[in-house]
């Protein structure tokens, strides 16, 4: 049914896709694996409409097609059910399945039409759509089904689901298999996306694995195992980029957190919900935090930073108990974040480097009343030079600065207000490869100085490159905890995924 040749895609600073090839038969459900920042993301945009390649062909129901914008994917079938579901919720469900296709009579729509054509939908695939209820009402698994009852509706003939169980339960995951199945004997073809390895071996029939932006093996399920897909898609050769730094001795503990608990709300069901995690950070460490998408690394730096709401566990520092409500308690704790989405969440993109770079430590810069331009000039420079900040001046804006120099700009920052603890989330995500082995360089001596670091990564071989240890997280619970010295991508993509170390051959 599909077949993409030689695909290839160049962003700014990365070869995102390079000679990619991906053939889907009909009736076929076909696994797209790969690490994060493997290039599955690009490749689907591609097949979706939503990005153009730089080179390579498409072939659609045996004809060379151009997708210039997903309105002509959906046109040749062609139906993309992304992760972040992108329903109305005020809307019903089945004003949300033909939204922008309403049935007519004459100028009006025609609401009886439409629950028909619901409810036949319904009957025809066994999907759960009750057609007069507002979408914000149903459960995660209820919204799920109404993306693919939209889907069904566009005529499609190839499904693309990007992790459809990311939010569903054990019991709700199963329902959608039996109606992937269904779909498959009806003769649809579905790309399915996921980072839970044993649902690979339960519902895809081949499977495509990406790394870093190339094919990296094709087989079907039958023939390999879940060790096998793991080695495809870890099985990458060492460089100089991600080289272990040289080793340090940390001191003290700093950090102790305790069956911490939260994330997940009522308003708010789709967030990874934290269970129980425990760990210590000692003065002078880099611990990684490695886990795939939707593990809840990001929330469990949130959750210590204040900025999201803890349903339980306590969080020392020092040996002495901390109440931490908010950022300002955290920050007043010695604690920092450098967030994963510094454009979103750190910088101020419209001010000056000076200003994005003190604004933690006002208090320690004014004179009477007013910040003193010339400490704010001195404090600028001192982290231009220790950080190799490249810059035409402290006024240019900050959103002028390659991503290396802003993600510079914001360790600065929190550097300037001389943090217990920093947390760093992605800290090299988006930057080029010079300033990545920068960034690393920065993270050990900062804890050389005697800051306790946690740092998450998507990135096996950058975690296992810059942590003393590694914590892993799955599904919003401790995995396990690895030493640098014994770590290597296999564990650690076990641990992620299946919750279990290789075993020895």
């Amino acid at each position: 049914m599909l077949s993409m040749t030689g695909i290839a895609k160049r962003f700014p600073g990365v070869q995102a896709l390079a000679g990619v090839d991906l053939d889907v038969a009909r009736g076929e459900v076909h696994g797209l694996l790969g690490e994060n920042g493997a290039g599955k993301s690009t490749l689907l945009k591609i097949l979706s409409g939503a990005e153009q390649p730089d080179a390579g062909s498409i072939a659609f129901e045996d004809h060379q097609v151009i997708l210039p914008s997903p309105d002509a994917a959906q046109a040749l079938g062609i139906v993309t059910i992304y992760q972040e579901l992108s329903l109305f919720p005020a809307l019903t469900v089945a004003e949300n399945i033909f939204l922008g296709r309403e049935p007519m009579s004459g100028p009006f729509i025609d609401w009886s039409a439409m629950c028909k054509a619901t409810k036949d939908l319904g009957s025809r695939f066994g999907l759960d759509l009750p057609e007069g209820k507002l979408v914000r009402d149903l459960s995660v698994a209820q919204q799920q089904m109404v993306e693919i009852a939209r889907a069904l509706s566009m005529q499609s003939r190839l499904i693309i689901m990007d992790e459809p169980t990311s939010a569903l339960s054990q019991r709700e995951a199963q329902r959608l298999f039996e109606i992937v199945r269904g779909l498959k004997r009806s003769g649809i073809s579905i790309i399915f996306v996921t980072h839970r390895l044993p649902e690979v071996m339960q519902i895809c029939d081949r499977i495509t694995v990406l790394k870093d932006g190339k094919p990296s093996g094709e087989a079907t399920v039958a023939a390999i195992g879940i060790d096998d897909i793991v080695r495809m898609m870890v099985g990458r050769t060492g460089t100089d980029l991600f080289k272990r730094l040289p080793t340090r001795t940390p001191g003290a503990t700093v950090l102790k957190v305790s069956n911490l608990s939260g994330g997940a709300t009522a308003n708010d069901p789709r967030a990874v919900a934290l269970d129980d995690i425990s760990f210590e950070l000692r003065r002078g460490e880099i611990l990684g935090i490695a886990g795939l998408v939707g593990s809840g690394r990001t929330e469990l730096a949130r959750a210590i930073f204040g900025a999201d709401p803890r349903r339980g566990g306590t969080i020392e520092m020092d040996g002495t108990a901390v109440t931490i409500r908010g950022p300002e308690h955290a920050i007043a704790a010695g604690i920092g974040l450098v967030p994963e989405d510094r454009k979103q969440q750190a910088l101020f993109l419209d001010l000056a480097v000076r200003e994005n770079l003190s604004i933690t430590v006002l208090g320690k810069l004014t004179r009477f009343g007013f910040v003193s331009g010339e400490r704010e000039l001195d404090l600028v420079e001192r982290y231009r030079k220790s950080l190799n900040i490249r810059m035409a001046s402290a006024d240019q804006k900050v959103r002028n600065l390659s991503g290396g120099n802003q993600q510079k700009v914001v360790l600065a920052r929190w550097l300037a207000l001389e943090p217990r603890v920093l947390i760093v989330d992605e800290p090299t995500r988006g930057i080029d490869v010079g300033a990545k082995a920068e960034v690393h360089q920065l993270l050990h001596d900062m804890a050389s100085s005697g800051i306790g670091i946690i740092a998450i990564s998507s990135e096996l071989p950058e975690v296992i490159a810059i942590s003393d240890r590694v914590l892993v997280i799955r599904a919003g619970r401790f995995a396990g905890m690895v030493d640098q010295r014994q770590a290597t991508e296999e564990q650690l993509m076990q641990l992620m995924a299946i919750g279990a170390a290789p075993q020895a051959a």
